[in-house]
């Protein structure tokens, strides 16, 4: 049943929110407080579908061939209105996570604006591929190709960063493109889906181009989105173990899917690195948003001339970083995404007991005063002695942990950061340029930073290898995704 006492978060179908049924609706709890935010509309089966056909409708009924001027004109509008609304973004961004205030302002609500103002440009400067051919028989002809909307497009994002990259990265290629698209959130962050709805309304986009429906996955709105016979492809961002289901879900009408999948990631310190730059990347890279971002670093390893330093640095760091009230300035580290996200963190702090790590910060859970003492908090945690063999170093944790590693040669270096199942990012720390070009060539990853982290172009490829995904985003790439080519011959 609905609380009375905290909002009310709506399903958005064909351009309206729909009534709440108070028996198909779940509570949202504040992660940093663990007190009820939110009482949240749950779409059944019958609600999927009326915002698949409200997808469809505003295709056929002209939003597909709606001039790319026109359509890069709306998400500039959009972007223009995000900032008017910047606050609101915010507000429901740390209500939903409880990432820090200051990260929610600086990062997650200002790229989101940027991604529309970007795809925008990209979707506007692209041109169209064209060929003219001279044939042995003295013909010739013009080829080209003509790029239509995909159609219907599933957006399934997860709640780490559910406007900043996911929400907001899927959707403005997706509309900039033509496409029309229903949006399933994370049932942890159900709030700026259902806030942009309201900017796209007032952009001017017609009617039934944005949903949003709120639900869980298996047997709720995500199984019906994506098993949904009407669905033209399926972009999602989360665990490989639920890619796994949502590719067999898409197999049987053989829709395109683009995945952004689990991570693993690495991050190799070589002997003659600055040590003082490495340490600020390193603590970046492993505690940023608490871990919960697919890019973090879980795998350091370290040269053992330098793996001293490094350790007790990065443990100096974890332990300057700031838990608090998510809604102060001062704060630089929020809670986890929720208790059940918690214990699963946790296990592998026993795990990593078990197989005799070394807790150098961190490695338990903090005591924050009454206010926050419910929410998901976790202290910032690092450990040593552990080998590439044990689970909490071969398997995805998602939380503000990292293992430490030596190593003592390059090519031991690359075996140990390759060795993994997973293949979306890694990051060289070195100052000799032509082995930090080498080294990250040779990650196999979809990703490889030298010197820095986390410092993306939204025209580069974003995607991963193996568990880490199938398919690339961002700049041209999100365009071949989000559209279909139609080769026109003409014979001259």
């Amino acid at each position: 049943m609905p609380t009375e006492t905290v909002p009310v978060i709506r399903n958005f179908v064909g351009g309206t929110f729909a009534e709440p049924d108070p028996e198909h609706c779940f509570t949202k709890t504040n992660p940093a407080t663990g007190t009820p935010l939110a009482t949240v509309h749950e779409a059944d089966r019958a609600l999927v579908d009326r915002a698949v056909r409200s997808a469809r409708g505003a295709l056929e009924d002209g939003w597909a061939d709606t001039p790319v001027r026109e359509r890069t004109a709306l998400l500039r509008r959009a972007a223009d209105l995000i900032e008017e609304r910047f606050e609101d973004f915010v507000a429901a961004e740390v209500g939903d996570t409880g990432k820090p205030v200051t990260q929610a302002r600086e990062l997650d609500v200002a790229r989101a604006v940027a991604n529309f103002r970007a795809f925008a440009d990209i979707v506007a400067a692209a041109g169209q591929d064209s060929y003219l051919t001279d044939l042995p028989d003295g013909r010739r002809a013009l080829n080209y190709a003509v790029r239509k909307p995909l159609g219907v497009v599933a957006v399934i994002v997860p709640w780490n960063l559910p406007l900043l990259l996911l929400l907001t990265w899927k959707v403005a290629p997706a509309l900039a493109c033509g496409n029309a698209v229903v949006v399933k959130p994370s049932e942890e962050t159900p709030s700026t889906a259902t806030l942009l709805a309201e900017v796209l309304a007032d952009a001017g986009l017609p009617a039934g181009a944005y949903n949003v429906v709120h639900g869980f996955g298996a047997g709720s709105a995500g199984e019906f989105l994506v098993t949904h016979p009407d669905v033209d492809g399926i972009t999602f961002t989360g665990s490989s173990a639920t890619g796994t289901e949502v590719m067999r879900a898409a197999a049987p009408g053989v829709r395109p899917v683009s995945f952004e999948l689990g991570g693993k990631n690495a991050a190799i310190v070589f002997d003659d690195v600055d040590v003082e730059e490495a340490l600020d990347g390193l603590s970046r890279s492993v505690f940023t948003n608490t871990g919960q971002v697919c890019l973090c670093t879980e795998r350091l390893y370290v040269h053992r001339s330098v793996f001293a330093d490094i350790v007790d640095g990065l443990a100096e760091r974890a332990a300057r970083l700031r838990l608090g009230d998510p809604l102060s300035t001062r704060t630089t580290t929020g809670p986890l995404i929720s208790h059940e996200h918690r214990r699963k963190v946790l296990g592998y702090f026993d795990l990593a007991e078990a197989a005799g790590a070394k807790v150098v910060a961190g490695g338990g859970t903090p005591h924050l005063g009454p206010e926050l003492d419910g929410g998901a908090w976790l202290e910032p945690t690092l450990w040593t002695g552990l080998t590439n063999a044990d689970r909490p170093v071969r398997e995805e944790i998602f939380g503000p942990v990292a293992a430490l590693i030596p190593f003592d040669t390059e090519e031991e270096a690359v075996a140990l950061a390759n060795d993994t199942s997973y293949g979306l990012a890694a990051a060289v720390w070195t100052n000799d340029l032509r082995r930090g070009h080498r080294v990250a060539q040779r990650m196999d990853v979809g990703m490889a930073w030298v010197n820095t982290w986390f410092l993306r172009d939204l025209r580069s490829p974003f995607g991963g290898a193996g568990l880490s995904g199938i398919g690339r985003e961002g700049g041209a790439s999100s365009l071949h995704f989000y559209t279909e080519p139609t080769n026109v011959c003409v014979q001259l």
